[in-house]
């Protein structure tokens, strides 16, 4: 099951908060059929959809549409510089410095980013399916960080993210995104588990 969390309030909630006095209340006051451009949240706050290429995240973003209705949204895809590779297994301590210099030789960098426009293409076509109004968005960087930069610069609501279901261990040992943007995000993030 989802999980939409409003990090600001830090509450749980299963429906947004922001039914109640508002377009979608006022519909069901008066009693009002809905055709689908009413039904769209007109740019008010579009939902931002992170896409990595995975499964999961092409799963999160096929339910959320489900989830949330037609409506605008902006799909993120960030790709890492090879300079803020961390080396997370000790024998790679010394010879990360070697692979950071190797990587500007090779063009690793540019490579990353071709690569993560064509993932990005990938998850608006996935969006549109969904039945979001979509743009896509590249940005580099460590992922949870940029989402929630992204996040702010585009007054989103929610931040939508897969969830690889990882357990608790490999979450520290490997670092989870969908964990840190829940944690540092100040808006509400809907976690969808790929599993």
């Amino acid at each position: 099951m989802p999980l939409l969390v409003d990090a600001a309030a830090g509450r749980e909630a299963g429906v947004p908060p922001a039914r109640t006095g508002s377009v979608w209340a006022d519909a069901i006051r008066n009693d009002e059929a809905m055709t689908e451009d009413e039904n769209r949240v007109k740019d008010v706050h579009p939902v931002l959809l992170c896409f990595d290429g995975s499964n999961d995240a092409a799963t999160a973003i096929a339910k959320a549409g489900a989830l949330l209705g037609p409506r605008t949204a902006v799909v993120l895809t960030v790709w890492e510089p090879a300079a803020l590779w961390a080396p997370y297994d000790p024998a790679t301590i010394l010879t990360a410095p070697m692979s950071r210099l190797a990587s500007k030789g090779l063009g690793l960098d540019e490579i990353a980013s071709q690569v993560a426009r064509v993932t990005s293409d990938r998850g608006v076509a996935l969006a549109r399916t969904a039945g979001f109004e979509v743009r896509s968005s590249v940005a580099k960087g460590k992922a949870w960080r940029a989402i929630c930069d992204e996040a702010e610069r585009i007054d989103a609501e929610p931040i939508v993210v897969g969830a690889r279901g990882l357990s608790r261990v490999q979450s520290a040992l490997l670092g989870s995104v969908s964990s840190a943007v829940v944690v540092h995000a100040h808006r509400p993030v809907l976690v969808i588990p790929g599993r």
